[in-house]
């Protein structure tokens, strides 16, 4: 609704805690106006009221808080998606998650595929699973389940057959088929290999996919998110398209192109920023190793107790490079998913060549917006390079609680450098944070709670967080979803706070987070969100 005079605003939400994040702001404000997109005004009731116009929604908050719209600077929205309507095996044992897969095959007919993720054999055994297991429980559907990192999944033998993995299939570039004493292939796939599998899976339709991705946005609304960075593929670029002529998308997406594609982009002449500012093109994404919970990221050294195992590297360094310079030359930033400390090392020495070729062409950092993905573990030399680099380090803090007992396990006292989000705030790295959903929950105030205690959620009563000098203050991890993120995404002029011009995108929670207990921050319900001052979550207790 708009209001009859065209300054009116349409909207003014008074009586709250409205947080800016502005680097001006000391305490709260009261209300604030919307108008056309953006605010229009932040202030006290009586000012902001008195903008008012006859039309003008005016809503009582009742002391409820407002904070700009957060945002998830990585994730992969069509596999979030998708995975609503798919198994959760994250479950305590194995024998659940089996039960688990058993109760979905129960629902379709014989034939049909069954696809699941979530699993983490470190919470069970220990032990990679095997297709002999599924087969005992599921032996007429194909199975495959991606395990929470989705760098390695666990099919069962019909899958197996399905995909025409025999023991004489060679193992893909960049991908590992496990294999028994006789060669057989055991129901274990790493990296690429997983795609033998998944590649076989019937995809939905366009339609059926934009329809999925409609809907869970929804999702995505109801915990506080306006904008994601996005890192699925072509498909997902696709519905997000459909979605945006629609008029049906709700967030601010910023889209990164597969390194598969560098070559048609730089034909093709696409720039980073192009778009407006609902949907736009971000970085070529690439991969330079794998995971921790499969052992394939690339290490230094070897991983504890696997004297033989240094991990995988996806891209060797030289093609990196190639890779990274003809993309900069092309107006493309690259983003680059490096989790051991050797993909760190090599990812910053190729960007280190790159800031010097761009550096002769006259352009400054900020025209290239490189970033890290992950940077779960530095050697201590290469720590401050992100920063020194004007590198953004895209981060997921709640990472750091679903691995610390694998990390402690594989990477020993090297996990002193590993989530080291303080470290990288004090070298001057731009910090932006995601979930990397669906590996994780897309809750950002999960990732909140995470970045403020490195601690779990039922620890006990006096536990020691874990590495402690890393944790973050409230403001600091903030920044993450919202000033780092939009800074990344290059939109750092119009979104990230709450001001007068600027995007009209926010959320009113249930309670203050800078006062309420760091672990109450878990809690935190998100009773109203806003994008492009338009309702997208609205519960009762606001009308």
């Amino acid at each position: 609704m708009t209001g009859t005079h065209p300054l009116s605003p349409h909207l003014i939400l008074f009586n709250g805690r409205v947080h800016t994040l502005g680097a001006q702001q000391n305490v709260p404000a009261q209300a604030i106006a919307l108008r056309a997109g953006e605010v229009l005004a932040v202030g006290s009731d009586q000012t902001v009221r008195a903008l008012a116009g006859p039309q003008t929604e005016q809503v009582n908050l009742r002391g409820r808080t407002i904070l700009p719209g957060l945002t998830d600077a990585h994730l992969h929205f069509e596999h979030l998606a998708l995975s609503l309507a798919r198994v959760d095996v994250g479950a305590p044992t194995k024998a659940e998650a089996l039960q688990r897969v058993a109760a979905r095959a129960a629902t379709v007919p014989a034939g049909t595929w069954v696809v699941g993720h979530g699993w983490r054999q470190g919470e069970w055994d220990g032990a990679f699973p095997l297709a002999s297991e599924l087969d005992s429980t599921v032996p007429l559907h194909p199975v495959f389940l991606f395990d929470s990192s989705h760098h390695m999944a666990w099919v069962n033998s019909a899958a197996l057959r399905a995909s025409g993995i025999q023991a004489g299939t060679a193992d893909p570039a960049g991908g590992r088929i496990s294999r028994d004493a006789r060669g057989q292939a055991d129901g274990m796939l790493f990296e690429t290999a997983c795609d033998l599998a998944y590649d076989k899976i019937p995809s939905p339709t366009p339609a059926q996919r934009a329809t999925l991705m409609a809907a869970a946005q929804k999702n995505a609304w109801q915990v506080g998110l306006t904008g994601i960075h996005d890192f699925d593929r072509r498909a997902a670029f696709v519905a997000f398209q459909q979605l945006r002529a629609e008029h049906k998308l709700g967030l601010r997406v910023l889209k990164h192109v597969p390194v598969e594609q560098l070559d048609e982009a730089i034909a093709l002449g696409l720039r980073s920023g192009l778009g407006d500012d609902w949907l736009r093109i971000g970085n070529i994404k690439i991969f330079i190793d794998g995971a921790l919970g499969p052992r394939t990221a690339s290490m230094l050294l070897p991983y504890e107790n696997e004297a033989a195992n240094t991990g995988m590297q996806l891209m060797d360094k030289e093609e990196l490079a190639d890779k990274a310079s003809r993309a900069s030359a092309a107006g493309l930033p690259i983003t680059v998913h490096a989790i051991g400390d050797r993909a760190n090392h090599d990812v910053l020495d190729v960007l280190e060549a790159v800031r010097r070729e761009e550096a002769q062409r006259g352009e400054t950092p900020a025209m290239r917006r490189h970033r890290i993905e992950h940077v779960q573990l530095l050697h201590a030399a290469d720590a401050v390079r992100l920063g020194a680099l004007g590198v953004v380090a895209s981060m997921q803090p709640i990472h750091a609680l679903g691995d610390m007992a694998t990390a402690e396990r594989y990477w020993g006292a090297r996990c002193a450098g590993a989530y080291a989000w303080r470290t990288q705030l004090q070298a001057g790295a731009v910090l932006a944070f995601g979930s990397d959903a669906p590996v994780e929950s897309y809750n950002p105030f999960y990732g909140l709670y995470a970045a403020v205690t490195r601690m779990q959620p039922d620890a006990a009563p006096g536990a020691s967080a874990w590495y402690p000098e890393q944790r973050l203050t409230l403001a600091e991890a903030l920044a993450g979803y919202t000033s780092g993120a939009a800074y990344a995404a290059g939109m750092e002029d119009r979104l990230g706070t709450l001001q007068p011009g600027w995007l009209a995108d926010l959320i009113i929670t249930d309670r203050d987070i800078f006062t309420c207990s760091a672990h109450e921050l878990r809690a935190t319900q998100v009773v109203g969100t806003i994008v492009g001052g338009e309702w997208k979550h609205r519960l009762p207790e606001l009308d």
